[in-house]
């Protein structure tokens, strides 16, 4: 490839495999590589990183400083890093690493341009976080966010400058996957009658598992027909399996834990539940409309602007137990309304598209190596 390509480093706090990691790894497949040269930098080890695959598709990952976002270290490392390699543009997918980039960034290499992208609403930072952000906001070149929610948190005198931007995913190679519903139902043992609701969340606070099962110990005894599936790993999983055994859940919710091959778990669902007490816009609700399931999900966050409620999914207030238990029943009790909304569900995939997004992040990398 030629060796005057625009160098774009992405910039994170971690790479595990949440939503954001995911998006990046579909922009490495996406991407433009013989315009871009692509890398990431990291400053916190998380299991089961996307680090393996961004290192397949020729972008090569750096972790900056000892593994402790706490040890300044990392910050040295990232100057050196952008000296060395002559960055073009520095994208910023985390507030804290953001924050300490943008004046490092400016002073060492001005020609360098910065992006930033906003996965969260501000109200969900900690306060350190969320002062930092604000005060080196302005040094941005180009703010986008990822759902109108998260922009609209965004302090007012910010907030002109920010675009929302959804970014996307492979929906082609998503859709492809629901070929495997009846393969991956017998893998898991799953008969053609009974209902499954599935989540894919990470184990984390802001995913609100204890209102899912508290709802789904609801559901599973009045519809013993009905099965919970959880794809997902994260720091609250021995708590929500102490959970899960004091409700007696037993089989009826099964915890699947981190699959590599979770869209085919997907395709087994007959419809996708969210509980989240806050989202930006979260990549699973993408695929899982991309799969043609309903969704019943809490109106948080880019969920509410993504789902119609009453056209592809059912929206619920958040931290409302009964709420989401009526909704849910709802739709396994009405299979005729469950296809009504996975038919009106599937057909909005087109508007998640990752190349759309990535081809015009893409024009403005250009745009701003170029002033």
């Amino acid at each position: 490839m030629a060796d005057d390509r625009i160098r774009v480093l992405w910039l994170a706090m971690g790479l595990g495999q949440g939503g954001m990691e995911r998006l990046l790894v579909t922009h490495a497949q996406f991407g433009d590589r013989q315009r871009f040269d692509y890398r990431a930098a990291y400053l916190v080890d998380r299991p089961h990183s996307v680090i393996d695959e961004l290192n397949e598709l020729d972008v090569p990952t750096t972790r900056l400083g000892s593994g402790n976002a706490g040890d300044p270290r990392w910050v040295l490392e990232l100057a050196r890093l952008v000296r060395r390699e002559r960055l073009d543009v520095v994208h910023a997918h985390s507030p804290m690493p953001a924050s300490v980039a943008r004046p490092l960034v400016r002073l060492i290499s001005p020609r360098t341009r910065l992006i930033y992208t906003e996965h969260n609403r501000w109200d969900r930072y900690s306060a350190p976080t969320r002062v930092a952000n604000r005060i080196t906001y302005s040094l941005n070149h180009e703010t986008f966010a990822v759902s109108d929610d998260c922009r609209d948190t965004v302090s007012p005198r910010l907030r002109p400058e920010v675009e929302t931007l959804i970014h996307g995913i492979d929906v082609d190679a998503v859709a492809a996957h629901r070929a495997d519903r009846e393969s991956m139902r017998s893998e898991l043992g799953i008969s053609d009658e009974t209902v499954v609701i599935g989540t894919v969340a990470n184990l984390r606070v802001q995913k609100n598992y204890p209102l899912l099962l508290e709802v789904a110990s609801e559901v599973t005894a009045d519809n013993p027909d009905v099965l919970f599936l959880s794809v997902g790993q994260g720091p609250l999983e021995q708590e929500l399996k102490a959970l899960h055994q004091d409700l007696g859940l037993g089989d009826r919710f099964r915890f699947l834990g981190f699959r590599q091959d979770v869209h085919r778990v997907m395709s087994s669902f007959d419809a996708f539940c969210l509980s989240s007490d806050h989202e930006g816009l979260p990549v699973a609700l993408m695929e899982a409309k991309t799969l043609g399931l309903p969704v019943v999900a809490t109106a948080v966050g880019g969920v509410a602007n993504a789902v119609g409620d009453g056209e592809d999914g059912l929206l619920v207030p958040a931290r409302n137990p009964e709420a989401l238990r009526v909704a849910l029943e709802r739709l396994i009790n009405d299979p005729l309304q469950r296809g009504r909304l996975a038919e009106s569900s599937g057909s909005g995939a087109s508007a998640f598209r990752a190349s759309r997004a990535f081809s015009a992040l893409e024009r403005r990398y250009v745009a701003s190596s170029v002033q």
